[in-house]
């Protein structure tokens, strides 16, 4: 029995922007099924007891204090500047 009729597989390939020839609706037909029996065997597995989880690996945040280190170097980056004006970098104009 067939669980993705025409209808289902005409809606996907309008979502996907797909324009399949019929030999391939009918593969991807399959292998939507076999997606859908894989599925169907997971759900009969039992995970009572078992911890949810997003990741396979135990994953954490490394999280530290943002402490200033350098300090101000308005001066020093200045110092590099071609042309500065009132503190800031001088450039030349690029719009009229």
């Amino acid at each position: 029995m067939r669980r993705i009729n025409d209808e289902t597989m005409e809606y996907v390939g309008i979502l996907a922007k797909l324009e399949l020839s019929p030999e391939e609706r009918e593969k991807a037909r399959e292998d939507m099924e076999k997606m859908l029996d894989y599925i169907d065997m997971l759900q009969e597995l039992d995970t009572e007891g078992v911890e949810p989880m997003v990741h396979i690996f135990p994953v954490q945040n490394v999280m530290r204090e943002d402490e200033v280190t350098e300090g101000d170097q308005k001066e020093a980056m200045l110092g590099n500047a071609p042309q500065v004006k009132d503190g800031c970098y001088q450039v030349p104009k690029t719009v009229e």
